[in-house]
């Protein structure tokens, strides 16, 4: 009987079976069926990707090849080879994780022949789950072919994590808002004289979130030493914009939330994360000659300050090569693979070479300087007419490397990433004459390793997009950022003066950006690119920054309507959360285990960890607390 009970048992499993596989081929053969083959085939999807499972049906094989529509004059990859159809099975399936980010064109070609079949242009959503059929057939010896695509599953929101975090930290902006201005109440404010030390409270009240009193800070005296807590006067809406720069730099390092928008471009155009770095430059430029001027009013010689800028240069450059390495991914820090360059030592060369620009032709200005005669309206020009012709000079040796160089094996003036670009004529001529420069003077093995054009163009030669070439022309960034100091120094306490001139220069950068980019992002004269800091990008940054500067201007030192908080605190610190975000990315509270497949917690852990560095810059400014080299 056991025997018996276990032969029937058997047979049922197998007749279960048998039905089972029977639904699912009738169900596989009725396009629009949500039919999960990602169970049969195993398939683990990656973040911006999609399934997609094709089907080919009652025909040969063909190969599916995909190019992305971010991929500029780029060469079509083969994705996946679908076999044709046999007598035991009608059609056959692939599965096969495609691209999300942008929107992609797939190409079906004969696998015989070679010959195009049909080709479909598609946004795939993330994690969403598509089919695509693929039916052939023969009429009077002529082969017909129709593509279908059918969603089998919707996508998920990838951008909802973005929307949830811009209304807690606008909601968390708002409530800090209203009890600032709670706080400013008469009834309140007396209030809290009663409850609390009278000194204590004037100071937590006026501070407006921590600002130093200007008569204090004016009063203490320097540290010796790199910590100091002396706080120089100056303009608030200066340290905003390098702070609004610096906390974006910072969130970018860290991922961005691993959106394809907060990662640097893969070769021309601009996202999020291209903008900060040269409005950090731009912002330094405009430090430079506000400083310089400074130390010179109160009796500095310029041989003393040639020394500081000297000491300074040489600090950050060190700290940019032996702390601040990317290179150490490659293993143990050593001579064979040590980056030369990076970011802050493009900082330390731009702010030498700018600096003593400035100190060969600067004078000591009044703070009540007056012009007048024909040339009034341009004297923060006219005054430093050596130094354009130098910065002009300068970027005509620029434009003369960059189009006049030979490189071997690429053509003159190359500006394509190579890889798979321009449609694979020039694979191993990646940034044309400023990737040859860095490569013969520094050495393939002492340069960036992985670029950003390896990630869409597939390029495989390692460029540097901090390199000697592009230095120039952020020399030339950072001059126009001393143009915008000018300005403030020249037209002092004149703000509808300042901010007109703000505009006007904001303007004609953007002109100039116009020109030579023709209003596109590849088909210009000079593509906007940060990847070899043309001298477009240079010209649509500063274009921003002057506009962006006006606007923090009006509304922090004219209007007094924004006290800069919360990115006042990192601006004014930006050296320290620069370098501590770099060296602590990767330890706890700033990084954790998280799904590595989902943008939300990516977004969650970045932010924290770019909050973070705010509260720390804010406890160390109330602390008076400041890093300086």
């Amino acid at each position: 009987m056991a025997s018996g009970g276990s032969l029937s048992a058997l047979c049922l499993a197998l007749l279960g079976s048998a039905l089972l596989l029977a639904v699912r081929s009738i169900a596989s053969a009725v396009p629009g069926q949500d039919v999960d083959l990602s169970r049969e085939r195993p398939l683990e999807l990656k973040m911006d990707q999609a399934l997609l499972l094709i089907h080919n049906v009652g025909g040969e094989s063909f190969t599916v090849y995909w190019l992305s529509d971010h991929c500029y004059q780029c060469l079509y990859q083969r994705l996946v080879i679908v076999p044709g159809a046999v007598t035991s099975r009608p059609f056959n399936v692939a599965a096969v994780p495609v691209d999300s980010q942008h929107p992609v064109t797939l190409q079906l070609n004969d696998t015989a022949k070679n010959q195009e079949m049909c080709r479909v242009h598609y946004s795939f959503g993330e994690f969403g789950n598509y089919s695509l059929w693929v039916r052939q057939s023969l009429f009077g010896g002529v082969r017909a072919v129709s593509c279908e695509l059918i969603v089998n599953k919707s996508p998920v929101s990838s951008s909802l994590p973005i929307l949830l975090a811009v209304l807690f930290y606008g909601g968390v902006g708002i409530i800090w808002t209203l009890g600032y201005f709670v706080v400013r109440l008469g009834p309140v404010r007396n209030w809290i004289y009663k409850k609390m030390n009278p000194v204590e409270t004037d100071r937590l009240i006026n501070s407006e979130l921590g600002s130093p009193n200007r008569a204090d800070a004016g009063g203490q005296g320097a540290h010796p030493g790199a910590w100091s807590s002396s706080v120089p006067q100056r303009l608030r809406s200066l340290d905003t914009f390098r702070g609004l720069s610096l906390i974006i730099m910072v969130f970018v390092n860290y991922g961005g939330g691993k959106y394809w928008f907060f990662k640097h471009e893969s070769w021309n155009g601009l996202t999020l994360a291209d903008l900060v770095f040269p409005w950090f430059v731009f912002i330094m430029g405009t430090s430079i000659f506000l400083s310089l001027n400074s130390m010179l009013r109160k009796g500095c010689s310029k041989w003393r300050l040639l020394l500081k800028v000297l000491w300074r240069s040489f600090l950050l450059f060190l700290i940019g090569v032996f702390v601040i390495n990317p290179n150490y991914c490659l293993g143990p820090l050593s001579l064979s693979n040590l980056r030369i360059f990076g970011v802050l030592q493009r900082l330390s060369l731009t702010y030498l070479v700018v600096s003593v620009l400035e100190l060969l032709f600067i004078k000591a200005m009044p703070n009540n300087f007056t012009s007048g005669g024909a040339w009034a309206p341009l004297q923060d020009v006219v005054m430093y007419w050596p130094q354009w012709i130098l910065v002009i000079l300068l970027e005509t040796v620029w434009l003369c490397l960059t189009f006049l160089l030979p490189v071997p094996d690429c053509p003159l003036g190359y500006l394509g990433p190579g890889g798979i670009g321009d449609f694979g004529q020039y694979p191993n001529c990646t940034g044309g004459a400023a990737g040859y420069i860095d490569r013969t003077v520094l050495g393939e093995e002492h340069i960036y390793q992985h670029p950003s054009s390896n990630v869409i163009y597939q390029s495989t030669v390692a460029y540097d997009p901090e390199g000697l070439l592009g230095t120039i022309n952020a020399v030339v960034l950072a001059f126009l950022g001393l143009q915008a100091g000018k300005i403030l120094l020249f037209y002092k306490d004149q703000h509808n003066q300042i901010i007109r001139r703000f505009f006007i220069w904001g303007i004609i950068m953007g002109i100039i950006s116009a020109i030579l980019t023709k209003c596109s992002q590849n088909e210009g004269f000079i593509p906007i690119n940060k990847n070899l800091w043309s001298i477009s990008y240079v010209t649509t940054l500063c274009c921003f920054a002057f506009l962006l500067l006006l606007l923090i201007y009006y509304l922090v030192d004219v209007k007094k309507l924004w006290s800069g908080a919360p990115f006042v605190f990192p601006g004014m610190n930006s050296i320290l959360v620069y370098v501590g975000h770099e060296v602590f990315e990767n330890y706890f509270p700033f990084k954790w285990k998280i799904d590595n497949r989902s943008h939300g917690q990516h977004l969650a852990q970045n932010l924290v960890a770019t909050s973070l560095w705010v509260l720390i810059s804010y406890v160390l400014y109330k602390r008076r607390i400041f890093w300086k080299i």
